[in-house]
């Protein structure tokens, strides 16, 4: 195998993981003969089962597995002479087919196919190097925050569809549900009968507290509490529907509460990394979408070669097949998904913050091209010049590049319509 070039491997070994044990494929260097067990998922048995590898075969071993991060990813990670190779479960699915047209799946033949793969196109897989200690941390806690995102909207669309029940009027009060004054809204005054009977100084004292931006809105919402007729007097909607809003609206604060938490971790990992100032002065990103771009790229700059290698992995680069005279183009479905939508969020958002980027948007859509099409090109095209950045390790300047486009007489310069 012409693996890592500077590593002389002395054994390889395949990995078909699961939660409770894992199957193993071992083949020393000198021969091809192979070995295959069954690996408890235990960290003394994991522990035990490395350090007699090493001992065995004294010397760097390859590990071929179809995961680049999970308990079995960390847990071998640790050791210096292991170096694991990531092998995507698509393509050890369809190398399986290949040889089973009946699609059985068997976890010691997976073992030995990763390997096999591992062994015979060794220059189609890469080692999984591991990036700085913040790098990772900042990588982990973008990802967690963006899950507590959707929690949070989840949580809001249920609590919203109970208020729809029983408690209607509240919607018309406040323009954005998912934030913590209407939760906490909601939780001191659970329906319409509630609030009607609730002081209008104590009323006026929870929005000077909570939301003082919204005072001038609050005559106005103490006028619709007095105008309002509750939905219905029935005791078993009411006294069910305002256990589950109450419930739900909790729930919604405490993930607000751990999103604010993540926020600030967040911002402190991003700070810590040489490379922030690429990202914090892009237009649209701010300070949710700017760490996550960061993490989108890293810090290992050998790991594109171009800036296709970034737009095949975050998925925005469609897929074009052909076959005879036929030639057809769709949407890419093997990638990262947490990654193509951060640049489609952040190509969208660049729309009311850059000069050209609204321009081309505009232009796509008059090719017929429905929005999610004009912004995932828009994407395709801020991530050729955010490479160019990042790689260079020079800051975006809107000013420099639309020099550049007047230079080469870019037509996006030239507003339609």
């Amino acid at each position: 195998m012409a693996e890592d070039n500077s590593v002389a491997y002395k054994a390889f070994v395949g990995i078909d993981w699961a939660d409770q044990k894992h199957d193993i494929c071992v083949q020393s260097s000198n021969n091809s003969k192979r070995e295959f067990s069954v690996l408890k998922h235990d960290v003394k048995a994991i522990e035990e089962w490395a350090l007699n590898l090493f001992n065995k075969y004294k010397g760097p071993i390859a590990v071929a597995l179809e995961l680049t991060k999970g308990p079995i990813v960390y847990a071998l990670q640790k050791y210096d002479f292991i170096v694991l190779y990531p092998i995507d479960p698509t393509t050890l699915a369809r190398y399986r087919t290949a040889f089973k047209t009946s699609r059985a799946k068997d976890d010691p033949t997976d073992a030995e196919l990763a390997l096999e793969l591992m062994l015979r196109y060794p220059k189609k897989f890469k080692p999984l190097r591991p990036q700085s200690e913040d790098m990772r941390k900042l990588m982990y806690l973008v990802e967690f925050r963006r899950k507590l995102v959707e929690d949070n909207k989840r949580f809001g669309n249920r609590l919203v569809n109970t208020l729809k029940q029983y408690y209607p009027q509240i919607l018309d009060w406040f323009s954005h549900r998912n934030t913590e004054i209407f939760c906490k809204f909601v939780i001191k005054w659970p329906s319409l009968q509630k609030i009607k009977r609730a002081k209008e100084d104590t009323v006026r004292d929870f929005f000077r507290k909570h939301s003082p931006r919204s005072l001038p809105l609050l005559e106005a919402r103490l006028q619709c509490i007095r105008d309002s007729t509750p939905l219905t007097e029935d005791s078993a909607v009411l006294s069910t529907h305002q256990l589950q809003t109450i419930s739900i609206a909790e729930q919604m604060l405490a993930t607000i509460k751990s999103i604010r938490k993540f926020d600030k971790q967040i911002h402190d990992t991003f700070y810590s990394l040489p490379d922030a100032k690429l990202f914090d002065c892009l237009p649209g990103a701010g300070p949710k979408l700017a760490p996550r771009l960061l993490a989108a790229f890293g810090e290992q700059r050998e790991r594109y070669s171009s800036a296709r290698g970034i737009q095949q992995h975050a998925g925005i680069a469609p897929v074009t097949e052909r076959s005879g005279k036929k030639e057809w183009v769709h949407w890419r479905w093997t990638c990262s998904k947490f990654l193509r939508q951060t640049f489609i969020e952040w190509a969208n958002k660049t729309r009311l913050s850059s000069y050209w980027a609204e321009i081309y948007y505009q232009k796509q859509r008059e090719k017929g091209n429905p929005h999610n099409v004009a912004v995932r090109a828009l994407a395709f095209k801020w991530i050729r010049i955010l490479y160019s950045c990042w790689k260079n390790k020079v800051p975006y300047d809107e000013v420099k590049y639309l020099n550049s486009l007047k230079r080469n007489g870019s037509p996006l310069l030239v507003k339609t319509g």
